[in-house]
């Protein structure tokens, strides 16, 4: 195997492609401002999943006070915590941007209701469950290095 493809299956996560297309669901992602880190939450419809590999990515399409707000995220990126599937959806399209025209009741998309969607969703959340560990220790290490500036800022003022 090439040394290139050796590092990106070292990067993969293995439990980042519980969800679908159709699906809603929330990302859970750390933003870093300055020296400050935090974790944001966008809830929203998965659009479409590009490319393969490490580079793979997501969009997910939000209502946000009566605006469409589009992102993309990479599955495999080290920035996301975890995605969470809020509701399965039954789509019969690998991309649906047909969405971003209807208005409404008619951008609903139908729940997915079968036993295989089922086990999607709690597969997800045995993932974000493991995921919440993660999340745990980054707030941890946030709080620590917080107080560990506020204490030398306290040295340095004495």
């Amino acid at each position: 195997m090439d040394l290139i493809k050796t590092i990106e299956e070292q990067q993969k996560k293995p439990d980042a492609e519980l969800f679908r297309v159709g699906d809603t669901v929330k990302v859970h992602f750390e933003i870093v401002e300055g020296k400050t880190k935090r974790i944001q939450v966008y809830e929203g419809l998965v659009l479409c999943i590009k490319n393969s590999g490490i580079g793979r990515t997501f969009t997910v399409r939000k209502e946000s006070y009566g605006v469409g707000v589009e992102r993309v995220f990479p599955i495999h990126s080290p920035r996301i915590m975890k995605v969470e599937i809020v509701k399965p959806g039954k789509v019969r399209r690998s991309k649906i941007y047909f969405v971003r025209d209807k208005v409404g009741k008619a951008a609903k998309i139908k729940t997915d209701i079968s036993e295989k969607a089922n086990k999607r969703v709690v597969a997800s959340r045995a993932a974000a469950k493991a995921a919440d560990a993660r999340e745990e220790s980054l707030k941890a290490e946030i709080k620590a290095e917080t107080a560990a500036e506020a204490a030398a800022n306290k040295n340095k003022k004495k």
